[in-house]
């Protein structure tokens, strides 16, 4: 190997021992694991290359004896034992002070005691407590942390005789008792003191000393033979350690740093507020921060980690286990599960018998509960109807309930279209990949059942390319379904109110919606032999198709109008700020209450606003808004900004005139659909006369300009040219002008 090659190596292996770090090191079969009798597991170890870093350092120091004890490097803490569930056991000190008869303190007792701590540790608040023992007495604890804030909490013992103690409680007679503060990570420097109050004279014969210490909760029981005699030099202590200081979720974009390096491992974040721990998953166990730490737990090696039944057997699975009944048993195997039963023939001959009385059973209730709900649904009805009506209705598809449950994944809300006033609109895919709109109608009683039949037998009729149309219905459910084919662009309502709208609608199409509705309309009024009243005529029931082609929609509550009359008296239904006010007054239906509807409508298409507004003040009813401005002359004003300047005044104000007609009161006074049609038919032919003139205005320029043989390019011309090209561009426009007359 050449000498470039092996640098190369060397620098390579390098690499890897900083980017695994002590998690390799930490495998070295140097590094011990115990120190006497206490485990030193890995973030900790004995030795700077055996620990996560020197903050986990433990020094394992020889006593006199021959033995040996942990201390927590810096600090020389004695340590007890360490879980690495987080929590570490070490040996803490009491403060002492003793006093004279006068209260005069002996200066050689220690009245405090002091343990630092690093980053990686803290005091836990749950797990200790504070106590100060003797008569009038104060014990406190004073802790630092490493910005230098200062938490302290202290306790009051009080007695004038021993009598006055109970022993095993510590209430504040001869011994008190005060939890630790809880603030986060308690790290850095703590103090445990001791001072006496008042005059000794009094207990000086039976309490010569008090006491001041941090304890494990429950590692002291008071005894009033303590107040004379205090038998105890340090106490179990209990400490909260992490690593690092940084959230799990932040640890993990470092992966060199990350110490959960089990392969089946999780992080957590740390109880005390401040660094990470690691744990085996759910069925493993070991030293997480080893890289191979956390192995399978065998539960099945183990009665009382699995709940198999006694004949069961148990299979071991990485992280769990399963359970699995003998041949010819059946069941889960579980204690708690259905155990294991053996099967005979006989059993299975049963089951199958009764699975298939069961299926029967279910199907026949099934079946029953379908055609009950055909007739509460109006099928018997649907029938006669269809009877009187020959056949007119045999086009559209009767649907089972499961086609339609399949197309709108079991009626999800994520497929609805729209609510409304006669039901909830889905959106559907059909198996023959056609996408259907499914009303799913409001029926909350029999009275509601004919409005129903009413649209279906309505809509079958109606053979129109503004209508839209019915594909099918189904019955067989406890709301009845309508099946319609979908319009994929909306309604004009979102066109021009909607937020979101990807586009205006133009002058142009503005003018074609509208004929293509009033023609609709028209049809329905008297293009069929039996007319047919909407009755609920407005933006949000036009439908817009991909082609912005207008479709009428929702025929629910629509009515035929018997051939001997002219109006139907019916309880008054609609939308307000569409409905007639002739009909709200009269309950006198008649097609010119849809005439009305619709001037609303048109209303709508020029002026941009809503029907009714609750928070535009200025137009808070659009028909007596629309009405005051053309009386005051001021149509201009309020006709939608993204039109005006599309149209000429004169075809404006002819539009907003078809619509006042239709908004008369008195109904006598409003047009007929078929006359609306053929006023606003007439003022497309205007407009797009327009278009032509104007188109072949540019076309004799052009030939004008051909004929001279003038560039294109050209700025100037002789006075001799100009003089022609004035002359022949006047005579062409003149003919074109009598062309388009005699048209």
């Amino acid at each position: 190997m050449s000498s470039g090659s092996w640098n190369e190596l060397q620098q390579l292996l390098l690499l890897l021992v900083l980017v695994y770090g002590s998690a390799a090191m930490q495998q070295n079969s140097n590094c011990s694991t115990r120190c006497g009798s206490v485990e030193i597991p890995f973030p900790f170890g004995t030795s700077e290359s055996c620990c996560l870093d020197s903050s986990f350092l433990v020094s394992c120091n020889r006593t006199s004896s021959g033995g040996f004890i942990p201390y927590l490097s810096p600090g020389n803490i004695s340590v007890l034992n360490i879980s690495l569930d987080g929590e570490m056991r070490i040996l803490a000190g009491a403060a002492r002070g003793c006093y004279d008869r006068n209260g005069t303190q002996n200066n050689e007792t220690s009245v405090s005691w002091r343990i630092d701590l690093s980053q990686y540790f803290s005091l836990s608040s749950s797990r200790n407590k504070l106590t100060a023992v003797g008569c009038n007495a104060l014990g406190e604890v004073i802790a630092y942390d490493p910005d230098g804030v200062n938490y302290t909490t202290g306790c009051l013992s009080t007695c004038l005789r021993i009598n006055d103690t109970t022993n095993g409680v510590c209430n504040g007679a001869g011994c008190c008792q005060s939890p630790i503060p809880a603030h986060g990570r308690l790290s850095g420097i703590f103090y445990n003191s001791f001072k006496a109050f008042l005059d000794r004279n009094d207990v000086f014969g039976f309490n010569p000393c008090g006491y001041a210490f941090v304890a494990e909760d429950g590692a002291y029981s008071y005894s009033s033979t303590d107040l004379a005699n205090f038998p105890h030099e340090s106490f179990p202590v209990v400490l909260d350690w992490s690593v690092g200081n940084l959230s799990c979720l932040e640890a993990k974009k470092n992966a060199s740093n990350y110490a959960c390096k089990a392969e089946n491992s999780e992080c957590y974040t740390s109880s005390s507020g401040l660094g990470y721990l690691c744990n085996c998953s759910t069925g493993f166990r070991g030293n997480p921060y080893l890289l191979h730490g956390c192995q399978d737990i065998d539960e099945c090696v183990d009665k009382k980690l699995n709940d198999c039944y006694s004949i069961a057997k148990c299979k071991n699975l990485p992280g769990s286990f399963n359970c699995s009944c003998p041949e010819g048993y059946v069941g889960n195997g579980k204690e708690n599960g259905t155990r294991c039963s053996r099967v005979s023939v006989g059993v299975i001959t049963i089951l199958v018998i009764s699975f298939f009385v069961y299926w029967r059973t279910k199907e026949t209730r099934l079946n029953k509960l379908k055609e009950h709900f055909f007739q509460q649904n109006g099928g018997f009805i649907l029938q006669q109807h269809i009877s009187r009506l020959r056949g007119s209705i045999e086009t559209a598809k009767v649907f089972t309930v499961e086609e339609l449950k399949k197309a709108t994944n079991n009626f999800d809300e994520v497929k609805i279209l729209g609510k409304g006033g006669q039901g909830t609109v889905y959106k559907g895919l059909l198996s023959d990949n056609r996408t259907v709109a499914i009303k799913k109608s409001k029926i909350s009683d029999s009275s509601q059942v004919e409005q129903f039949i009413n649209e279906v037998v309505l809509l079958s009729q109606i053979n129109h390319r503004n209508v839209v149309r019915l594909l099918g219905c189904c019955l067989e459910t406890e709301v009845p379904l309508l099946v319609y084919e979908f319009i994929s662009n909306g309604t004009i309502f979102e066109h021009l109110h909607g937020d979101n709208q990807s586009f205006k609608l133009t002058w142009a199409t503005r003018l074609r919606i509208a004929i293509e509705t009033a023609g609709a309309l028209a049809y329905l009024h008297s293009g069929i032999s039996m007319p047919i009243i909407h009755r609920d005529i407005k933006t949000t029931n036009i439908l817009l198709d991909a082609d912005l082609t207008a479709k009428i929609s929702d025929f629910g509550a629509s009515k035929i109008v018997p051939l001997d009359q002219t109006e139907l008296t019916t309880l008054v239904q609609g939308t307000m700020g569409y409905l007639d006010p002739e009909y709200m007054h009269t309950s006198q239906l008649t097609e010119k209450s849809d005439v009305y509807s619709f001037g609303v409508v048109l209303a709508e298409l020029l002026t941009g606003k809503k029907a009714l507004s609750f928070t535009d003040p200025e137009v808070r009813n659009l028909v007596a808004y629309f009405g005051s401005s053309m009386e005051e002359g001021r149509l201009l004003e309020i006709v939608d900004k993204h039109i005006i300047n599309e149209a000429k005044v004169e075809h404006l104000m002819e539009f907003a005139n078809v619509a006042k007609q239709c908004l008369r009161v008195k109904r006598e006074e409003r047009p007929t659909m078929k006359e609306v049609v053929s006023e606003l038919e007439g003022l497309r032919v205007v407009a797009g006369e327009k278009h032509r003139r104007e188109n072949s205005d540019k076309s004799c320029s052009e030939e004008t300009k051909s004929l001279l043989k003038v560039p294109s390019s050209s700025v100037s011309v002789s006075d001799v040219e100009s003089s022609k090209f004035d002359s022949i561009s006047h005579d062409c426009q003149v003919f074109m002008s009598m062309v388009g007359g005699g048209r």
